[in-house]
């Protein structure tokens, strides 16, 4: 990007054209331009002051910096920064497609193992604007009357909300963790009785791996999108027994899901509430290869890019869902629907509930209740996201040495001495110069990737 375009990005900033015409015409614009291009164009990096000191083992310094830096500020959520989302749903990609293929220290034969795509979904808390179709898949009309166009913004509001079960709705979304967490020892103990064994056993004849995102819907509630997978005893390098398939994975899934519940605390306001999954539980077998049935199979690399896609979104609802609601007047200043204002009011008023107080429901009621991590795994699944950084870390330091003429990287210690000096852009015109390099980094990155087609 050169110095005019840049300043036609920005040229309508009011109030920015003498910060953008100093920063272009200054001698630092290239080493600040080489700072933002190093982390992707972040949104929000961090600004670091100190030094950093390469010395090989005789004593000499091969490489020495001392001044100013960016760091990324790695938010996963795409709403809050661009450039850090798209690596991190990159990784998520990568994470997701080790424990479906293989790669990144996971043997190929994972490929062979029977595997489901699950999604498990929330009750109904009262009806909501939809568009249903009929068995061959052609629109018809919504309750109320309305043939729905797709981007309709009534779209998962509820058709009498004076009605609408909303404190039911938010104890569910708090918790949705639970339920996915009795929902995975529930799986182990149905297929153990499949089986004929006894839980305890289960471990010494197969695992059950998992990883699994979060989606908001329409309707402000969140549903799970899963891979679960079916290993050895010692994890994806071993065969399960041979009469465990996709078919009985499939049964195991459906019953564990509709035998799983939880009680809400006990509360004068709203009582106790037995909560469990929606009655709609998709599985879908994962093939290797293009299915022949698509309604019934879905290739591996697909999953990987739909629930790395997933993995960094908020909640759709609100521009204030990454900031946590501070007071009543908060609400009321949010530019949200009726619907999701109703949301995030009844979690305030949850919140404030002494025996509800353990559900943290105002830390979380800008998440409209929700608060678990969007995306988790068990620990045998794949990789994780620690190792897929250090892989990339290692890789640019080798490069560094390479072009040192170094070739032993135990040759050289490195010594940093950083600072934080503030976080963010200093002006409006600084961000935006950021965020069209954003744009163009990002453009690039995906224009050399294989098209990743989303499951349907």
């Amino acid at each position: 990007m050169g110095a005019r375009e840049s300043a036609r990005l920005v040229a309508d900033l009011p109030g920015e054209d003498a910060r953008l015409s100093h920063l272009l015409q200054s001698g630092g614009y290239r080493s600040w331009r080489a700072k933002v291009e190093a982390v992707g164009g972040c949104a929000k990096p961090v600004r670091l002051s100190g030094s950093t000191v390469w010395q090989a083992s005789d004593g000499r310094a091969v490489r020495e910096f001392e001044g100013s830096i960016l760091a990324a500020c790695g938010n996963r959520r795409e709403s809050v920064c661009p450039s850090c989302s798209e690596r991190y749903a990159a990784d998520t990609f990568h994470l997701i497609r080790a424990g479906l293929a293989g790669g990144k220290g996971v043997g190929e034969s994972v490929a062979r193992r029977p595997r489901l795509f699950v999604t498990l979904t929330a009750p109904s808390f009262g009806p909501v604007h939809n568009r249903p179709t009929t068995r061959s898949g052609k629109p018809r009309p919504c309750a109320c009357g309305t043939s729905h166009h797709e981007h309709d913004p009534r779209l998962g509001t509820p058709l009498a909300p004076e009605s609408y079960d909303y404190a039911g709705a938010v104890l569910w979304q708090a918790h949705a963790p639970e339920l996915w967490r009795r929902f995975t020892i529930t799986c182990g103990r149905h297929l153990a009785r499949a089986l004929g064994l006894r839980p305890r056993q289960l471990t010494d004849h197969l695992r059950l791996s998992y990883a699994k995102v979060a989606e908001y819907q329409r309707r402000g509630l969140v549903h799970f999108h899963a891979v679960i997978r079916v290993d050895g005893p010692d994890g994806p390098g071993t065969d399960p027994p041979s009469g465990v398939d996709a078919g009985l994975l499939e049964q195991v899934v459906r019953s564990a899901a509709y035998a799983v519940s939880v009680d809400t605390p006990d509360s004068a306001a709203v009582g106790v509430r037995r909560l469990g999954w929606g009655a709609q539980v998709d599985c879908r077998t994962i093939a290797e290869q293009e299915p022949d049935d698509p309604a019934r199979l879905v290739r591996d690399r697909s999953v990987s890019a739909y629930i790395a896609k997933y993995a960094t979104k908020g909640t759709g609802h609100t521009v204030g869902a990454d900031t946590p609601i501070r007071s009543e007047q908060h609400i009321a200043d949010l530019h949200v629907s009726d619907h999701a204002r109703a949301m995030i009011e009844t979690a305030w008023r949850l919140g404030g509930l002494p025996e509800l107080a353990g559900l943290r429901l105002r830390k979380w009621a800008h998440m409209l209740g929700f608060r678990g991590h969007f995306l988790t795994k068990s620990r045998r699944y794949s990789t994780t996201f620690t190792a897929l950084r250090d892989v990339r870390r290692d890789h640019r330091f080798r490069r560094d040495l390479a072009e040192l003429g170094i070739h032993d990287p135990d040759e050289i210690t490195v010594m940093n001495d950083w600072s934080l000096v503030d976080i963010g852009y200093r002006n409006e015109a600084e961000r935006a110069l950021a965020e069209a390099i954003a744009d163009r980094a990002i453009h690039r990155r995906k224009n050399r990737r294989p098209d990743e087609s989303a499951v349907t």
